[in-house]
């Protein structure tokens, strides 16, 4: 046998509270006699990977024990700040359930680039498109965009949840 090497996850899933029996019967199965039907667990949706094994789900779905299924995923509005990056990261909206500003939430742009505005960029770049890295934005309550950088507290924080 290999080596086995550590992993660690982060996925966007939808969940449904189900015994495994209910599970099994769901897929068209029967349980097989060595298992639990009244183990309690989730119907767990993929929603960012795995084509659709289900007719009427869009996505990849399986079973999940509910001990493991509480150990390896929170609610949004319970998410830490990595894992708020990590949806970041996949283009959702983020946003701290303790903020206090209407309608604010944190977003990645991603990098690119856009026409030279003022004299003092003009002609410093190929075809005066200013490139430009990837950044934090912060949509705030007064309903303007501007850069953002966590504060401590935001990064420490477990009350982060999608937009």
């Amino acid at each position: 046998m290999k080596t086995p090497t550590l992993f660690i996850g982060t996925k966007s899933v939808i969940a449904v509270p189900m015994n495994r029996e209910d599970y099994t019967a769901y897929r068209g199965w029967d349980l097989p006699e060595d298992e639990n039907g009244s183990d309690s667990g989730y119907l767990v949706e993929y929603l960012d990977g795995g084509e659709s094994n289900h007719s009427e789900h869009q996505g990849y779905i399986s079973w999940s024990p509910e001990a493991i299924f509480d150990n390896s995923y929170k609610k949004s509005g319970e998410m830490s700040f990595g894992t708020a990056i990590e949806a970041a990261k996949r283009g959702y909206k983020v946003a701290r359930s303790g903020w206090n500003g209407s309608n604010m939430f944190a977003y990645i742009v991603q990098a690119d680039s856009y026409p030279a505005q003022t004299e003092a960029i003009k002609n410093c770049f190929v075809d005066d498109m200013v490139p430009y890295s990837s950044y934090w934005a912060l949509k705030t309550a007064q309903g303007y965009v501007t850069t953002w950088a966590p504060s401590g507290s935001d990064s420490l924080a477990n009350d982060w949840g999608i937009v």
